[in-house]
């Protein structure tokens, strides 16, 4: 893999608007592409999330999403340590389980990397929406957006929609922004020892452009609910 720092990409601020999160870039606040998903998720969604929530109780639900969103955060910053090209010192491997789960990512997904552009990159689509992308480059030859994701067991394909729809988001985002012609989507994901097991997920072609097409319907859908300052 290579650095190759081309774009110029903008520094943000996070903020809580009646609730919605946003960005606030160049002086203009932006709802973010998690918000717009999470705001138009449809109704089965919601329900199934809240029979999840009653099946296990709130304190217990409370404390699995608190305990997946730690690892998560700690197993992004491991990776993104080892993309800038920092050490990880000091570090008991064997008892931690967001740096195995970083290292199983690492060794099974990002030998495709060939081109890295930036990580943790804010992308912004103009006076739409914005978004933090895990990764922005080329993999396995094709432009690409990469995110990273922490599960607790294994994904099939149709649970994830979420993802691919945020992928897209991003992708259409930077291609905008920046004259890209970013086409495909990556997701590595990989669940938490004693069992660690890898999964990569790829989006492209016309799967690529009906996700693109599905964020601006969620986009509209968001508008139309008077949320956007």
């Amino acid at each position: 893999m290579k650095w190759n720092k081309q774009f110029k990409y903008p520094s943000s601020t996070r903020a809580l608007i009646n609730g919605a999160r946003y960005y606030e870039i160049n002086n203009k606040k932006l709802p973010s592409v998690t918000e717009i998903i999470k705001s138009t998720e449809s109704e089965d969604k919601r329900q199934s999330l809240k029979q999840w929530r009653d099946r296990i109780g709130d304190a217990e639900a409370d404390k699995i999403m608190t305990m997946s969103s730690e690892r998560g955060t700690a197993m992004h910053k491991y990776i993104e340590e080892h993309l800038v090209g920092q050490k990880h010192l000091n570090i008991e491997a064997s008892t931690n389980e967001p740096y195995l789960m970083a290292e199983k990512i690492i060794h099974d997904g990002l030998y495709s990397l060939d081109e890295l552009w930036g990580c943790e990159v804010t992308l912004s689509y103009p006076d739409l929406y914005a978004g933090t992308a895990d990764a922005c480059g080329i993999y396995d030859g094709i432009q690409s957006i990469i995110d990273f994701k922490q599960s607790n067991k294994p994904k099939k394909r149709q649970w994830i929609e979420d993802y691919f729809i945020q992928l897209a988001a991003y992708a259409m985002a930077h291609n905008i922004e920046y004259s890209t012609n970013i086409s495909q989507g990556i997701i590595l994901m990989c669940t938490p020892p004693p069992q660690i097991m890898f999964q990569k997920f790829v989006i492209d072609g016309d799967e690529f452009k009906n996700y693109q097409d599905k964020f601006l319907e969620k986009v509209n859908q968001f508008n139309s609910m008077g949320r956007i300052n």
